[in-house]
């Protein structure tokens, strides 16, 4: 995790400014380098119309889960289509009480095509251990974004709002009894509100009428372990409202 994720996640990021909507996917635009890329504040997420948005939403609000990862895997609605290896549905059990959902795919995730992988997956899985729960059982795991922005950035408009109805989908599909949003940027994607994390934690917020947590996300917690207990403190809270559902 770069420094200008650790002051993105403590709320200190530059005001997020607005940038144009690319073009979807084709072979002879061109793509910005990764090492160009800028990081800016989050995009509020599903803000941007896209052509043909209409028909699209509609098919994908027809999918089924399994059907969702294959159309994720043959997406072509923004340019992260041409730098991604893999794209990264989302992986779980597909009648999830809890759904944790991040910004987007990181390098190892790009490669591999699963969620949360390396030492920040792994973090996360202990987590999920300490409530007895894993990846596998009653636990989904997703991204806002589906493939990696270079050089992680910041989703883009364009991009946040080419991904929303697959999110949408899953979310509907799942119907979780709770939400997690790991970190800053998803929280500020999923509610539209891009306010310090500190301000968000500690109550209950809702997403498509589920209850929606916000916690520090797992990369975040390996560089600063004194900030561990207080997202134990998140996932407590998260319980409690599994349990009184």
């Amino acid at each position: 995790m770069s420094d200008a994720d650790i002051l993105e996640e403590l709320g200190l990021a530059p005001l997020y400014v607005r940038r144009a909507l690319r073009a979807p996917c084709d072979a002879s635009a061109s793509v910005a380098p990764a090492e160009n890329a800028v990081r800016d504040a989050p995009a509020v997420m599903a803000r941007v119309a896209l052509p043909g948005d209409d028909e699209r939403v509609a098919r994908i609000a027809r999918l089924t889960l399994d059907a969702l990862a294959e159309d994720v895997a043959a997406c072509t609605a923004c340019r992260l289509c041409r730098t991604r290896n893999r794209a990264v549905p989302g992986v779980g059990d597909p009648a999830a009480d809890w759904l944790f959902i991040g910004e987007a795919p990181g390098a190892e995730e790009d490669a591999r095509g699963e969620p949360f992988v390396g030492q920040a997956g792994k973090l996360l899985d202990a987590m999920l251990a300490a409530l007895d729960l894993d990846r596998r059982r009653r636990v989904y795991i997703a991204n806002v974004l589906k493939c990696r922005p270079p050089g992680n950035r910041a989703p883009e408009p364009g991009e946040a709002a080419a991904c929303e109805p697959y999110l949408a989908r899953q979310v509907e599909l799942i119907a979780p009894k709770i939400i997690v949003a790991l970190g800053r940027s998803a929280a500020a994607l999923l509610l539209g509100n891009d306010a310090p994390i500190a301000s968000l934690r500690g109550r209950v917020h809702r997403h498509r009428g589920v209850p929606l947590i916000v916690t520090y996300h797992p990369a975040y917690l390996l560089r600063n372990l004194t900030d561990k207990a207080k997202a134990w403190d998140d996932l407590l809270l998260a319980r409690r409202t599994v349990v009184a559902a």
